[in-house]
């Protein structure tokens, strides 16, 4: 394998759930360059509304997002998993350039190849505007979540 990103399917929930923080940590740079590392090079999305294929799409399709979704701050938590899929239900927070905060949730199912770059990953998100003293998730944008900072389910979310 030229490429491959551990770990590899079939997964056990140990590595289910470490497949999810590294997305979490990866989403959370907000650099597009990288995270479109985690996909395989003809990886298929459906985003919302939005379709994209390829590692040049993604890159592109995260500039876009990343330029307008300004502070972002992601969790992502393990729903489910089998042999080679996962699901995950996240939330993340952001505001736009007008300081109008929003909490976006959803849900993801994602599919690996045999060398550990997703396949296919399939997003459903919804918006909820929030005040900026709503706001949940406060950590220093540098780096990624700090391992002892609440899950959503300790958020109540």
């Amino acid at each position: 394998m030229s490429e491959s990103r551990p770990p590899f399917p079939p997964f056990t929930h140990e590595t289910a759930v470490q497949k999810v923080r590294g997305a979490e940590d990866g989403w959370n740079s907000c650099d597009p360059a990288r995270v479109a590392l985690a996909y395989s090079v003809d990886s298929y999305w459906r985003n919302r509304a939005e379709f994209v294929q390829g590692r040049e799409a993604i890159v592109a399709f995260l500039t876009r997002k990343w330029n307008r979704e300004l502070d972002y701050r992601l969790i992502k938590e393990l729903w489910a998993f089998t042999d080679n899929r996962i699901a995950v239900r996240f939330a993340y927070e952001w505001h736009d350039d007008s300081r109008n905060w929003f909490r976006s949730y959803g849900n993801e199912n994602w599919e690996f190849g045999e060398d550990g770059l997703m396949r296919r990953r399939f997003a459903c998100i919804n918006d909820l505007p929030i005040t900026e003293s709503e706001r949940k998730f406060h950590w220093d944008r540098s780096g990624p979540r700090p391992l002892d900072y609440k899950s959503l389910s300790d958020l109540g979310l």
